[in-house]
C-alpha cells in the first residue's frame, strides 16, 4: 500500500487544477480592473494622473504575474514569493486603514488575492519552481 503526503513533489491533478484555476481566476478579474483603471486614468485631474496610471499599470503585472503563475506554477522561481508578499503587505496595510473608503474596499480584496495566491502556492507545489535555479535552467 502506497500513501502519498501533502508535500509530495507533484500536486494531484485535481489540487493543481484548482489552485491553477484560482490563478486565472485572480489574472482575468485583474486584467478587468487593469481596464477599468485605464478609465479612471482618462477622467481623472492632472495631479492625480501619475498615482492613477502607477496604479493601473501595476494591474497589468500583476495580471502577467497570475497568469504566469497560472500556466506554469513549478516554472516561475520568485514570482510566487514576490506575490505572496506584495498582496499581504497591501492587506495588512488596507486593514489599518479599514475604517476609510479605499482601505474597507482593498481590505476584502487584498487579503482575497493574498490567500488564494497562499493556497495555491500549496496545493501547486509553488516551491518547487526553484529546483530551475538550482539546476542552472
Amino acid at each position: 500500500m502506497t500513501t502519498t503526503t501533502f508535500a509530495a513533489a507533484v500536486p494531484t491533478r485535481r489540487w493543481d487544477l484548482v489552485g491553477r484555476g484560482l490563478m486565472a481566476f485572480n489574472a482575468v478579474t485583474t486584467f478587468a480592473v487593469f481596464v477599468h483603471g485605464l478609465f479612471l486614468m482618462a477622467a481623472t485631474t492632472d495631479d492625480r494622473l501619475m498615482v492613477e496610471g502607477w496604479r493601473t499599470f501595476g494591474y497589468l503585472v500583476f495580471t502577467a504575474m497570475w497568469t504566469m503563475l497560472a500556466f506554469r506554477p513549478r516554472q516561475a522561481p520568485a514570482i510566487w514569493e514576490m506575490v505572496i508578499a506584495h498582496k499581504v503587505a497591501a492587506a495588512i496595510l488596507a486593514l489599518t486603514i479599514i475604517h476609510t473608503t479605499e482601505g474597507g474596499q482593498s481590505s476584502i480584496t487584498d487579503s482575497w488575492v493574498a490567500l488564494s495566491t497562499i493556497f495555491a502556492y500549496v496545493v501547486c507545489r509553488g516551491w518547487r519552481s526553484w529546483r530551475l535555479v538550482r539546476r542552472g535552467h
